[in-house]
């Protein structure tokens, strides 16, 4: 990892800034308090769709802006050294209702961002993708040179953002690079609304008193892959020797069935039907975040799930 500061040898030194989009959000907000730990200079660019206010670092300068709206989000990528896009409109049930809407969001979205990235002359962007790109595969585990398959919108579009991410490299040789993250969970995910996950889910019903509500037979698994765990890839991505516009897989390289989640959550469960568009396993090949960023997977899932279950489950 290179320092949080540059500068010309004998001369002046002065912190990189460093753009994180949705750095209100879930992961956007542990990536920020990160680099601002490291002592970057930070600015959020976030119009509080899914972001917290009560997430934003108050140490970061904010730009209130909406990334579907390219003339508005333009000056807050002067100066950036690198951008971290980790806005989006997630979740495939949201998706498939409201195609048009996170279209907007996670593909022209994603392209106003990489256009006022290059016109700025920032000098990396780590794009933020999904395992759903995979969709259904004949094998396990995932690994990048398997063609995709998307089973819904939100694979789709956030596909469709991994090429543009690709595209921008190869046309205007911008360092770019895709971390395709697994479920990711942690402190700060959402437990309401449209975004959130099956732990979430979980988690609430168990404040509850609620019986765990499982889709299908619960034998689908998961690779669930710890917040702090997909922060430092960001870290490392953000130097790393290779940025091509390449795809890299950013998992647990384990996967968990639902049945086990529920089970270390405690208390009754009831089956429902499985839903539409989700893919039946995910598990994480690592190797190629192992050999270009240096990255391993730190957090134990039934660790981080203790975690959860302390602060969200009682």
């Amino acid at each position: 990892m290179m320092a949080a500061e540059t500068g010309k040898p004998g001369g002046s030194t002065a912190p990189r800034l460093a753009l994180v989009t949705g750095g209100a959000g879930f992961i956007g907000s542990h990536l920020v308090d990160t680099l601002l730990a490291r002592k970057m200079r930070v600015r959020v660019l976030d119009n509080f769709t899914t972001g917290k206010r009560a997430q934003l670092n108050p140490a970061a300068e904010l730009v209130e802006a909406d990334i579907t709206d390219a003339a508005s989000i333009r000056e807050a990528f002067r100066g950036v050294d690198c951008v971290f896009h980790t806005a989006a409109m997630p979740r495939v049930p949201l998706s498939i209702e409201k195609p048009v809407e996170t279209h907007m969001v996670n593909v022209i979205g994603t392209l106003n961002v990489l256009m006022a990235a290059r016109d700025a002359g920032v000098r990396r962007v780590v794009y933020s993708g999904s395992s759903s790109a995979y969709g259904e595969q004949p094998r396990l585990p995932l690994r990048e040179d398997m063609t995709p398959n998307p089973l819904n919108p939100y694979a789709l579009q956030k596909l469709t953002g991994e090429y543009y991410t690709r595209l921008f490299h190869s046309l205007f040789s911008m360092q770019t690079l895709t971390l395709r993250y697994f479920n990711v969970y942690g402190p700060r995910m959402s437990h309401e609304g449209a975004y959130v996950t099956v732990i979430s889910v979980f988690l609430r019903a168990r404040r509850e008193g609620k019986p765990l509500t499982i889709h299908g037979d619960g034998e689908q698994t998961r690779d669930f892959t710890h917040v702090l765990d997909v922060v430092r890839a960001n870290l490392l991505a953000m130097d790393c020797a290779i940025a091509d516009g390449r795809a890299i897989n950013v998992g647990n390289g384990r996967n968990i069935s639902i049945n086990r989640v529920a089970q270390l959550i405690g208390g009754p469960a009831v089956n429902l039907p499985r839903r539409p568009g989700d893919a039946r396993d995910t598990l994480a090949d690592i190797t190629e975040a192992q050999r270009t960023l240096g990255w391993r997977p730190e957090v134990k899932f039934e660790d981080g799930l203790t975690e959860l279950i302390r602060l969200y489950g009682q």
